[in-house]
């Protein structure tokens, strides 16, 4: 369905992501509901659209089924992008990513049911791979074995957006997000931007720096979620990343070297960075780009990017 002159509800909308997509969807003109308990979304990233008419916020709980349903009111789709970010959490709180994933999911498609809504974009992770033997990953990988809990609730929401799908009459974008970076991201320049600034003599790095992945832009990020949901029939999955990767090394020295510090030692952990940890990841985006897109910015350019919003030199 097109994406214009709509009606539609972002859960999470106050997060990182969240904020700039309802910033999106607003300038085509769709009526844009967001619904945030604010456990790690802020209201600083909404605050330019609170006196927009179009934009209705909800502070609400997606573990409420009621307040859910209260917020699909008039709403023809939903982004749905609430969930608890943190990868790590789950070693410590094997609930979390359940309570706050699948089951704020299940949650989500029973209040759609009973709506009527049409169309439900999921907002899913490369970590739905596991440590994948092909690189670049296609879509078409498997067996898709998570090795972080964090991935196996996104891959048992995939599972369950894609039943309630077929069983209840809603077309679904599946998007496979891959380290989306931003002024506002969580993460690992968030991390070093946080040390550097308590020691710019010393930085310590989880693992041994190697760990290579690919990186996206959220600028980046939002064009390509507007745009599979309107190219999605029935079900579809959508790897959504960049061409290239960069290892974490290579991020400590942008980091590092936005900050202005010179001579900074790094100090390795070594081995895993943490359990669940996918220490190389770089997806397939062919199916996107036999849709016309492609990211303006590769990982090096993303990673700088974020790092110069964060630090306000952009």
């Amino acid at each position: 369905m097109k994406l214009e002159n709509e009606r539609i509800l972002v859960t999470g909308g106050a997060g990182f992501i969240g904020s700039e997509l309802c910033a999106r969807l607003l300038a085509r003109g769709n009526e844009v509901v967001c619904f945030d308990n604010f456990s790690s979304g802020k209201e600083e990233f909404i605050a330019p659209m609170m006196k927009n008419k179009k934009f209705k916020l909800i502070r609400g709980d997606m573990l409420k089924p009621a307040e859910v349903a209260r917020a699909l009111g008039g709403c023809r789709a939903v982004i749905h992008l609430a969930a608890n970010p943190d990868v790590r959490l789950g070693q410590s709180d094997t609930r979390v990513h359940f309570e706050q994933n699948v089951v704020a999911t299940f949650n989500l498609l029973e209040a759609m049911k009973a709506g009527g809504q049409e169309h439900i974009v999921f907002a899913s992770s490369s970590v739905v791979y596991g440590a994948a033997k092909v690189m670049p990953t296609p879509e078409g990988y498997g067996p898709l074995l998570p090795v972080s809990l964090y991935g196996a609730s996104k891959l048992a929401c995939e599972a369950m957006v894609s039943a309630y799908s077929d069983n209840f009459g809603f077309s679904a974008t599946l998007l496979r997000y891959a380290n989306v970076i931003g002024r506002h991201a969580h993460g690992v320049t968030r991390d070093f931007r946080m040390k550097l600034e308590k020691d710019p003599s010393r930085l310590e790095i989880l693992g041994d720096g190697t760990q290579t992945k690919s990186y996206l832009h959220v600028s980046d990020c939002v064009e390509a979620t507007i745009l599979a949901a309107e190219n999605t029939e029935k079900v579809e999955a959508f790897n959504v990343g960049s061409e290239d990767k960069l290892n974490v090394k290579d991020i400590a020295d942008i980091v590092s070297g936005e900050m202005g510090l010179r001579g900074v030692k790094y100090e390795f952990t070594g081995g895993q960075a943490w359990k669940g940890d996918i220490r190389l990841m770089l997806l397939s985006i062919e199916k996107m780009g036999k849709l016309g897109w492609k990211p303006r910015m590769g990982s090096r350019e993303a990673v700088q990017k974020a790092v110069r919003e964060m630090l306000g030199k952009e």
